[in-house]
């Protein structure tokens, strides 16, 4: 895999905080876009075979990541915290936080957890929620932590420990979701040849994800495509429980065939199943109760053929996910031969195949 994935993780990047992610991807996306192009919201996109007569297809990740954000700094220095973006309250014990501060610069800290020492009386109890918890950043009161540069609105991220695994096929990480996706619009525009393509092809990454598929919803009607292709990271349930459409690390993209906001168009689910088949390209399917950009872009303007190439990941939404190279390698594969396909002639079969 490319330095761009492992790059793009170890930025700090919420909703609404992207700043840093977007700088990174315009200066990649400049080396090898004939356009880069930006909206409102701050969702980069490239463009390379600008002025093709085919259909425009986009491709896209999201920029952002699941985190928190200062809400409050209490009298003893303490800060409280909101989440941004899903997630389940008990992972955030005792975990190291990031505090972003103005100028870039991180201030490390801990979410309190109590002891098992003051959990012996039975009216005491664990805090379990966003409400209860503490980051301690060492500071000694209001006063102190201020000085340090902390301030209200500042976004909070998990500490990242980017590790591969002893077999060397996996990579822990935070912020798999859906910086894969980033780094894959990347990827891709670094990898394409241009004569290959029978198309308009837009790739980049979105913002605002995690909180509701804010920044897809305002590049898609900038771009216009007529094809869309949403790249993220989906959760395998593999850890705890093996099904046929609950994704499994290491057997290939997934089709994500239904979420509750996007039901796959079946001209694309056959197309999508047709290129894999062809190319021998591993995949396998999925059913989501979450949902992508893709569900956000189908309904722009007139509605937009859309589809989700899902990279499987354990634990997203945490503070560490894990990804399989193999997965990495499908999913590349599949887009990559999509594209090569994708004309008007193309288009125009898979919306008959309603």
């Amino acid at each position: 895999m490319k330095e761009h994935y492992r790059n793009l993780v170890e930025l700090p990047g919420v909703s609404g905080h992207e700043k840093y992610v977007r700088q990174y991807m315009r200066m990649h996306l400049e080396k090898v876009s004939e356009i880069v192009i930006q909206d409102k919201l701050g969702s980069i996109f490239g463009i390379v075979n600008e002025n093709s007569s085919g259909p425009t297809v986009m491709m896209a990740g999201h920029m952002d990541e699941v985190g928190a954000m200062v809400t409050e700094i209490t009298e003893k220095g303490f800060i409280k915290l909101i989440p941004i973006g899903g997630i389940n309250p008990p992972v955030m014990l005792s975990q190291h936080m990031n505090i972003v501060l103005d100028d870039g610069s991180f201030c490390p800290g801990v979410i309190g957890a109590k002891p098992p020492h003051l959990l012996r009386d039975e009216t005491t109890k664990q805090i379990s929620t966003f409400d209860d918890f503490l980051l301690d950043i060492g500071a000694d009161s209001k006063e102190h932590a201020t000085s340090l540069g902390v301030k209200v609105g500042q976004q909070i991220v998990f500490h990242n420990n980017y590790t591969f695994t002893k077999d060397g096929k996996k990579i822990i990480s935070k912020a798999w979701d859906d910086r894969f996706g980033s780094a894959m619009a990347l990827d891709l525009l670094e990898s394409i040849k241009k004569e290959e393509l029978p198309c308009k092809f837009v790739a980049g990454a979105n913002v605002q994800e995690e909180v509701g598929l804010r920044g897809a919803q305002t590049s898609s009607f900038m771009i216009k495509p007529d094809v869309f292709i949403a790249v993220d990271c989906s959760p395998c349930s593999d850890t705890f429980e093996e099904t046929e459409v609950g994704g499994t690390l290491g057997k290939g993209f997934m089709i994500r065939f239904y979420d509750p906001r996007a039901i796959m168009h079946q001209g694309m689910k056959m197309f999508v199943e047709s290129v894999a088949k062809k190319h021998s390209i591993p995949f396998q399917y999925y059913k989501s109760m979450g949902g992508t950009d893709a569900a956000a872009v189908q309904l722009s303007e007139a509605g937009v053929l859309v589809c989700t190439i899902g990279m499987p990941a354990r634990y997203i939404h945490s503070t560490t996910s894990m990804i399989h190279i193999d997965d990495y390698e499908a999913v590349k594969k599949v887009v990559l031969e999509m594209l090569k396909e994708l004309d008007f002639n193309k288009v125009n079969e898979i919306k008959s195949n309603v």
